[in-house]
């Protein structure tokens, strides 16, 4: 599955083949073909574990932290942190369009971990931290400049590493929406 996120994120998944990902993975053929069946099963199993992960790490998140701000805080500061560890990962699971390839996908802005930050954006409105606004807006002012930052930097426009924005972008955000 590495291989196919390295050649899916680099060269776009219509123009990957299973021979290519049998190459970049010294796998077998018939690996692939039984474990996935055709090249939609190897992507479809590489988003979900990609959601199995953030869910989990927002889940931890979660249960680390007890205030809106602080959590939504936190998990800006982990994209940031996996934008640089591990950019294939940021740039499959935010800019791919997975509905093209796995055409029964529900948009990734629906899947558990984007539905997970607008609960904390709205677990903050119920606790009086957020003011009231419509809850996908709210989200939107929150997470929206950070997902812009993610896009600047592995496009390669943002020099510096995203951390260091961390505390500009996270002022800007949380005054937005802040009661």
């Amino acid at each position: 599955m590495q291989a196919a996120l390295r050649l899916f994120t680099r060269q776009g998944y219509f123009n990957t083949s299973i021979p290519d990902i049998v190459r970049e993975s010294a796998v077998s053929t018939g690996s692939i073909y039984h474990r996935f069946r055709d090249k939609e099963g190897i992507a479809r199993s590489l988003y979900d574990s990609l959601v199995e992960r953030m869910e989990a790490a927002f889940s931890d998140i979660e249960s680390r932290h007890r205030s809106a701000h602080d959590r939504c805080h936190a998990v800006i500061g982990l994209l940031f942190r996996l934008t640089e560890e591990e950019p294939e990962v940021m740039r499959f699971m935010l800019f791919s369009r997975h509905r093209e390839f796995i055409p029964e996908l529900a948009p990734v802005c629906s899947s558990r971990p984007f539905v997970q930050m607008r609960e904390m954006v709205r677990a903050g409105m119920a606790a009086g931290e957020v003011r009231t606004l419509e809850p996908i807006v709210a989200a939107a002012a929150v997470f929206g400049g950070a997902l812009r930052l993610i896009q600047l930097r592995l496009d390669g426009i943002l020099d510096k590493p995203l951390p260091d924005y961390l505390e500009e972008i996270w002022a800007c955000a949380w005054r937005s929406v802040a009661e």
